[in-house]
């Protein structure tokens, strides 16, 4: 009886083996590559979340197209040494390392303000930075709940702190990684963003909402910013073998991202081709407001973040979280 039992287990774990490792074959496969050949020779690119996975790769390639790469990381130790490996491979001399945490304003401040003070231009913003959610709600200094801190108001803050200098040096562009799982969310609540109502917070909604935000937000300073030499579109990277869902303790990323990511999941390298292709072609410069998947224009957008009326109310509220001042608008 045990043997049939020990048999059976050994052949369902291998079937799924089978399975996983032909879906993943597949699916890398079908993953399109950026073609453009396009440099970054005197154009400067803030990257958030450098130091690993997609956003180390999309680095290194800005770095190897000859862009100033600013490496902006919560663990500068770690980004360091992220930046000679960097240097060591394409030979790049002009990576900067910067330390910023989304999850906290002060820190977000803090950074922008050594950007404008110290540099000259910026031509690509690239947010990147994230964390895949917390299995209990959790709160920043700030009293923001952490993912929609890291993923949504950090990134939301800085994009308006830097927004007049990435209109001083037009054409410029703004990358955002979002994800097709804000097609979780069903609705929205606007005045819920931060997750004070009591017991609505749960982790999948908490970072769909946060991907929500991500792209409506993108859609609603794309139109503020038509004919201002500024295009911002959103994007999703896909099943990427990276940390994000490493450092989560969530059910869903411990027991379920970890063992599936590895055998079915793009590689960092793969992940990063649509912010490469956002960054840098010349077909996506004069594209604004779209959401990106493949280095193509997706049809996956959800109608609850393709509402203008949401994301502007969405807006609103986000600049009431961050407490944005007047002197920090720049739209």
């Amino acid at each position: 009886m045990w043997e049939t039992i020990a048999g059976v287990v050994v052949f369902v774990v291998f079937a799924i083996t089978v399975m996983m490792t032909a879906f993943g074959l597949v699916y890398r496969r079908r993953c399109l590559l950026t073609t453009t050949t396009a440099d970054l020779k005197k154009k400067t690119v803030i990257i958030t979340g450098a130091s690993a996975g997609i956003g180390k790769e999309a680095a290194k390639d800005f770095a190897r197209r000859g862009a100033r790469v600013i490496m902006a990381c919560r663990n500068l130790q770690k980004a360091s040494k992220v930046a000679s490996e960097i240097e060591a491979g394409t030979g790049s001399k002009s990576l900067v390392v910067r330390e910023l945490d989304t999850s906290s304003l002060a820190s977000v401040r803090k950074f922008a303000a050594k950007i404008l003070a110290e540099e000259h231009r910026l031509d690509v913003l690239v947010l990147n930075a994230g964390i895949g959610g917390t299995d209990q709600q959790m709160l920043t200094s700030d009293n923001l709940e952490l993912t929609m801190a890291t993923n949504h108001f950090g990134h939301f803050l800085l994009t308006n702190l830097l927004l007049g200098l990435l209109k001083e040096s037009r054409p410029s562009r703004v990358v955002v990684v979002a994800s097709v799982m804000h097609s979780q969310l069903k609705t929205l609540d606007v005045e819920n963003l931060n997750f004070t109502k009591e017991g609505s917070y749960w982790p999948m909604q908490g970072y769909s909402q946060s991907k929500a935000c991500n792209i409506l937000c993108s859609g609603y300073l794309a139109a503020m910013l038509k004919e201002s030499g500024v295009v911002v579109n959103s994007m999703c990277p896909g099943l990427v073998s990276t940390e994000i869902f490493k450092k989560s303790d969530t059910f869903i990323s411990r027991y379920i991202y970890r063992f599936m990511a590895p055998w079915v999941g793009k590689t960092a390298e793969q992940g990063a081709q649509t912010i490469i292709h956002l960054a840098v072609s010349q077909e996506a410069a004069t594209i604004t407001g779209k959401f990106f998947e493949n280095c193509l224009i997706s049809d996956s957008a959800t109608n609850l973040v393709l509402d203008e009326g949401l994301a502007k109310k969405v807006w609103e509220a986000s600049e009431a979280c961050v407490h944005l001042q007047p002197e920090e608008q720049h739209y």
